[in-house]
C-alpha cells in the first residue's frame, strides 16, 4: 500500500521545499560532534561503555555521517541545478555560488584555531598551512598529523564534486529509471573497484565520488516520483533507511569480510533521503519544524567550528566540556549563521560579479524559468 502525500507535503514536494533534509543535517553535524568526544580519554567514553554493544556502536559510529553528507550533497545540487543551461555565465555562477557556500566558514574556523596553529611545532608548516588555505587536505590523509581541523578534510571532496557535477548532470538529467538504477548500483560498486585497481583509499575525493554519483541518482528518482499526478509517500522509504542503517552500524561485526559496510550503506542513505525527500509520517514533520529546521541551517558551522572551539575547550574542566561544550557549538554556531554565514554568502556572490555573456545567451537565459532552491541547503 502507498497511500498518497498529504495535499501540503505534495506541495512542498514540487515547489522544491524539503525542509526534512534541511532538519536532518542538524542530526548528522551532532552525531559527528558526538563522535570526536567518545574514545579513550573523551568526556564521552564513560557513556559509551556503559551502553549495550549495538548502540555504543553506534555511538561510535559518528563518522559515518560523512558519507550521508556526501549522498545529500549530490542530491540537492542536482534539484537546484539538473535545469541549469551551462555556458561561461551559469558556470562561473555555480562556481561562486559553492566558493560562497563553502569557504568564508572555513575560514573563520582557521582564525578560530589560528593561535595553536602558530604555537605549533609541525614541519612543514608551510605546506601544512597551504594545504589547509587550499583545501587540499583530502588528497593528503595519511601523510600529515596535524589537527587543526580535522573534519575540514571532507571539504577537499566538496570541492572536488563542485568541479565534477556539471559533467555528471548534463548526462544523468534526463536518464529514465533503468539508467537511473543504473546508475545506483555503480556508484555502490565504484569504490571497491578503484581498491581493486590500485587506488588508494586515502585519496578520499576520489573514493567518495561514489557517495555523491548516489546523491545525483537519488534526485533523479525523486524527479521520476514526483512527475506522477500523485506523489507517494516517503515514511517507508526513509523508516528502512533508518533501521537499515542502525542494524548495519550496530552489528556490523558479523558482515562476511568480502562486505564493506561502507557498501551497505550507500543504498541506506539513498533511500534515507529519497523518503524523507517526499515526506509523509511524524518523523519527516518533526524532522520539518522552524526550529529544527533552522538548527539544520546552521550545521555547517556546528561541522566546520567544533573541532576549533574543542581545542580552547582543553582548558576546560571536564565537567564543563561534559555538559556545556556541545550546547556552546550548537549556540554559536546558530548566532554565527545568521550574523556571517549567510551575509558572508550573500556578499561574495555580489562581489564576483559574473563574466560578460556570450553574444545571444541573454535572450535564450531568459527564456529559462528559475528553478527553486531547495531549503535543504548544500
Amino acid at each position: 500500500m502507498a497511500p498518497a502525500v498529504t495535499v501540503a507535503v505534495a506541495s512542498s514536494v514540487r515547489s522544491g521545499h524539503l525542509p526534512a533534509l534541511t532538519g536532518l543535517r542538524f542530526f548528522l553535524a551532532l552525531w559527528v560532534i558526538v563522535n570526536h568526544l567518545v574514545g579513550k580519554g573523551h568526556v564521552y567514553e564513560p557513556v559509551a561503555l556503559m551502553l549495550p554493544g549495538p548502540l555504543q556502536a553506534i555511538m561510535r559510529g559518528g563518522y559515518l555521517a560523512v558519507p550521508t553528507f556526501f549522498v545529500l550533497s549530490g542530491f540537492v545540487l542536482a534539484r537546484t541545478y539538473a535545469s541549469t543551461p551551462w555556458n561561461p555565465v551559469s558556470v562561473w555562477k555555480y562556481l561562486v555560488g559553492r566558493f560562497a557556500r563553502v569557504y568564508p566558514v572555513y575560514v573563520l574556523s582557521l582564525l578560530i584555531v589560528l593561535p595553536f596553529i602558530v604555537k605549533a611545532k609541525d614541519q612543514p608548516k608551510g605546506w601544512l598551512v597551504a594545504m589547509h588555505l587550499t583545501l587540499m587536505q583530502g588528497w593528503w590523509v595519511g601523510h600529515y598529523t596535524v589537527g587543526w581541523n580535522t573534519p575540514a578534510w571532507t571539504l577537499s571532496c566538496e570541492m572536488f564534486f563542485y568541479l565534477m557535477f556539471p559533467l555528471l548532470i548534463v548526462p544523468m538529467k534526463s536518464f529514465g529509471w533503468v539508467r537511473t538504477i543504473g546508475a545506483g548500483l555503480l556508484a555502490c560498486a565504484m569504490p571497491k573497484v578503484m581498491l581493486a585497481y590500485g587506488i588508494s583509499d586515502q585519496l578520499k575525493p576520489i573514493i567518495h565520488l561514489a557517495d555523491f554519483l548516489m546523491g545525483i541518482a537519488v534526485a533523479r528518482a525523486f524527479d521520476l516520483l514526483t512527475e506522477r499526478r500523485v506523489a507517494p509517500t516517503g515514511r517507508w522509504l526513509y523508516r528502512t533507511g533508518l533501521l537499515g542503517t542502525a542494524a548495519i552500524i550496530a552489528y556490523a561485526q558479523f558482515l562476511p569480510r568480502s562486505v564493506s559496510m561502507m557498501t551497505l550503506l550507500r543504498p541506506m542513505n539513498a533511500v534515507l533521503l529519497l523518503g524523507l525527500g517526499l515526506g509523509g509520517g511524524w518523523i519527516a514533520r518533526a524532522l520539518s519544524t522552524r526550529p529544527i529546521v533552522y538548527l539544520g541551517k546552521a550545521s555547517y558551522g556546528m561541522y566546520i567550528l567544533h573541532i576549533p572551539i574543542l581545542w580552547w575547550a582543553g582548558s576546560w574542566p571536564g565537567f564543563a566540556v561534559r555538559y556545556l561544550y556541545v550546547a556552546l557549538v550548537v549556540s554559536i554556531s546558530c548566532v554565527v549563521y545568521a550574523v556571517f554565514e549567510e551575509p558572508a554568502n550573500r556578499f561574495v556572490r555580489s562581489i564576483a560579479g559574473k563574466p560578460k555573456e556570450p553574444v545571444g545567451q541573454h535572450s535564450e537565459r531568459a527564456r529559462q524559468l528559475p528553478r527553486t532552491e531547495l531549503v535543504a541547503r548544500n
